[in-house]
């Protein structure tokens, strides 16, 4: 069955080093939805590959915000 999917991209607060990208990082393995990140430390951002079925962009922002990185939907 073929699910699609959708990229997004977040703004983060707050990375300051390789710890901090490897918090967010498990707070998107964990977010139910996700498909694939890369999270970019000299950006502060993340790109999300997502099943929108299943999970919004705005979730995934919640999701990383909870962790502790402010994030928002580019």
């Amino acid at each position: 069955m073929f699910e699609k999917k959708e990229k997004t991209v977040l703004s983060i607060e707050g990375m300051m080093c390789k710890h901090c990208v490897a918090h967010v990082s498990e707070a998107l393995k964990a977010c139910k939805g996700v498909k694939q990140f890369d999270v970019d430390l000299e950006s502060a951002s993340a790109e999300v590959i997502y099943a929108p079925s299943v999970v919004t962009p705005e979730a995934i922002a919640a999701a990383v915000t909870a962790a502790g990185y402010p994030a928002k939907v580019k």
